[in-house]
């Protein structure tokens, strides 16, 4: 199992198989998926082949979503990371081949900062490690938690458009910029 970063009360490690209840109660809640389409999955199996697409995504990208760990009980509560989204299947609207930072929590450990906290690692191991020139977010323009954590993190407001019907905002953090 490789760690790729942590923080004062994160661990932040590549995402396993053996992750899969925590994956799964994250990603079936429609509370959590409020924001993101309000798809949640309905199975394990939907969950267990959305870790092999991520476990793939290191191999193929050499980055991806990670899991992430909180310290103090060692509970999986989520997942945060950078992801190289390329190619005509991962566009947002008429964004392609961008490196986007993103972030998702169970609901119990909502309003804690680590969104905030394993972001700002996300964003050190991108410029820092990987070399990305720009990091870019989105977030629907409803989701004000989000919002606030892109641009507390340094990313500065684009643009906004609109995405499968809803209005999205989108930011970006040029390495010459990061701190």
């Amino acid at each position: 199992m490789k760690i790729f970063a942590e923080t004062e009360r994160l661990i932040l490690r590549e995402l396993m198989e053996s992750d899969l209840e925590g994956m799964f109660e994250l990603d079936s809640n429609p509370e959590v998926h409020k924001y993101l389409g309000n798809k949640p999955v309905k199975t394990k199996e939907q969950t267990k082949e959305a870790i092999q697409f991520i476990r793939q995504q290191y191999i193929d990208r050499g980055i991806g979503r990670f899991a992430a760990v909180e310290r103090s009980s060692g509970d999986f509560i989520g997942w945060t990371g950078l992801k190289l989204n390329t190619g005509d299947k991962e566009t947002l609207g008429d964004k392609s081949d961008f490196h986007d930072i993103g972030y998702r929590f169970i609901p119990r450990y909502w309003g804690k900062g680590y969104a905030t906290e394993s972001s700002v690692a996300m964003l050190d191991f991108g410029f820092k490690e990987l070399g990305i020139d720009t990091i870019f977010g989105a977030a629907e323009i409803g989701n004000i938690a989000s919002n606030k954590v892109l641009q507390k993190i340094g990313l500065k407001y684009v643009e906004q458009f609109l995405y499968e019907g809803e209005m999205i905002n989108w930011y970006e953090l040029k390495q010459e910029h990061y701190e």
